[in-house]
């Protein structure tokens, strides 16, 4: 892959952006992180994120360091990203009904609210951001896009690595990749 391209992991929140990063790592690339945000009960194996991109829309000052590295990104940030770069995403989807499931489960036990939007409302909102980001990212020449479900990963990895290996250049450690994906933390199953 050209050093120069810069890797992005993104979707929903909570649609399986930290499994795909350490599948990444795993299949031998670096990520862009700061450590800041530590392992939890929601996310035992990390989050994989770097501060610095909550501030896309501000501040692109660190994309240089993000060169043929990985980095997550929500997919609500990407209309920030800089055009003068090369991208490569892998978008995660999942079932809707899984994400607003762990979603609340995260508020609830972080203590937060988990009842000011409905889930029907929340549902319809993300329905409508997907459409609109995806045809958005349709219509970017420098932008290259390999959508993976995170369910259909979960029961039956290999297909989906392999097309990932091929996407990022086949240099990938497809084997330590499969090790990663781990159905014991399918917990909001629909």
């Amino acid at each position: 892959m050209d050093e120069d391209t810069i890797i992005i992991v993104s979707g929903l929140p909570r649609s399986g952006t930290s499994m795909m990063m350490s599948m990444l790592v795993a299949g031998g690339l670096e990520v862009l992180t700061d450590d800041i945000r530590t392992a939890d009960e929601d996310n035992p194996k990390g989050y994989y994120e770097f501060e610095k991109v909550k501030e896309l829309a501000h501040d692109k000052s660190w994309i240089e360091d993000a060169r043929g590295k990985v980095v997550k990104i929500i997919s609500a940030l990407l209309k920030h990203l800089p055009a003068e770069h090369a991208y490569k995403v892998i978008f995660m989807h999942r079932n809707m009904e899984e994400i607003l499931a762990s979603q609340r489960q995260m508020l609830i036990r972080r203590e937060q609210p988990a009842d000011t939007v409905s889930d029907e409302r929340m549902a319809e909102m993300f329905r409508k951001h997907l459409k609109d980001i995806e045809a958005w990212l349709a219509g970017q020449q420098n932008f290259d896009v390999l959508y993976v479900n995170y369910n259909e990963v979960l029961r039956g990895p290999d297909e989906h690595i392999e097309k990932i290996n091929r996407f990022l250049g086949n240099g990938l450690d497809v084997k330590s990749m499969a090790g990663v994906v781990d159905r014991a933390l399918y917990r909001q199953k629909k």
